[in-house]
C-alpha cells in the first residue's frame, strides 16, 4: 500500500510539474511575442536563405575625392589652374592629365576668378617686395597690380605684408621651374574660388 501511496503521490507532482512547465512555456511564447511585436522593422525582417530572393545590394559611400585632383569647372584643355582658397596650382595637359600639383603662398592681391592668359614673363627680377625672384608668369592686373606667378631665389615662401599691394604668388623654385617650362605667354590660367 505505501507503494501504491508513493506512486500516487509521485503521480501528483508529475501534474503538478507538467502544469507548472506548460504555464511556464506559454508564458515564455506570449513574451515572445510581445517582444516580437515591439521590435523595430530591421530587427523582425527574416533573414535572407536560400529560398528567398537575393537582397538588394547595399549602396557603397562614394570613395573619397582625391584633396589633389583638379578642381571641377576649371575649364578644359591645357591649362594652369589656380585654386585661391586651397593656394594650389595644378598644370593639366590636354588629355586632363595632372602634370604637377604644388602648394603656393597666395599675393596679397588677388585676382577674380575666371579665365586668363599669360601675358608675359620675366627670368629673373626684384619683387615688389625687394626679394629677388625668378621665372616670373604674369597673368592678370588688379588695381594696377600685376599678379603673376613666381620664386623667391632664397626658396623662401614667407606670407606678403598685407599693407602692400604685391602680386607675386610665390612657390617653390622646382615649382617655379616646371611652371616656366609650362606656361608661356598665350598659355591659359584658370583662377578657381
Amino acid at each position: 500500500m505505501q507503494v501504491k501511496g508513493d506512486l500516487t503521490v509521485a503521480r501528483g507532482s508529475s501534474g503538478i510539474v507538467a502544469g507548472l512547465t506548460a504555464a511556464a512555456v506559454a508564458a515564455v511564447c506570449f513574451l515572445a511575442y510581445q517582444a516580437s511585436a515591439n521590435a523595430p522593422d530591421s530587427l523582425t525582417a527574416a533573414p535572407a536563405g536560400p529560398s528567398s530572393s537575393p537582397a538588394a545590394p547595399s549602396s557603397k559611400p562614394a570613395p573619397p575625392k582625391d584633396p589633389h585632383a583638379v578642381p571641377e569647372d576649371s575649364d578644359t584643355g591645357v591649362r594652369v589652374v589656380y585654386a585661391l582658397k586651397d593656394r594650389r596650382v595644378w598644370l593639366v595637359d590636354d588629355k586632363e592629365k595632372t602634370l604637377r600639383t604644388f602648394t603656393v603662398m597666395p599675393s596679397s592681391v588677388s585676382p577674380l576668378p575666371g579665365v586668363y592668359t599669360v601675358s608675359s614673363r620675366s627670368g629673373t627680377i626684384k619683387g615688389s617686395d625687394g626679394v629677388l625672384i625668378e621665372h616670373v608668369v604674369r597673368f592678370a592686373n588688379v588695381d594696377d597690380v600685376s599678379v603673376g606667378f613666381s620664386a623667391a631665389q632664397d626658396g623662401s615662401m614667407q606670407s606678403p605684408d598685407p599693407t602692400m599691394k604685391t602680386g607675386g604668388v610665390r612657390m617653390k623654385r622646382a615649382d617655379g621651374d616646371e611652371m616656366w617650362t609650362f606656361a608661356t605667354v598665350g598659355a591659359k590660367v584658370v583662377v578657381v574660388p
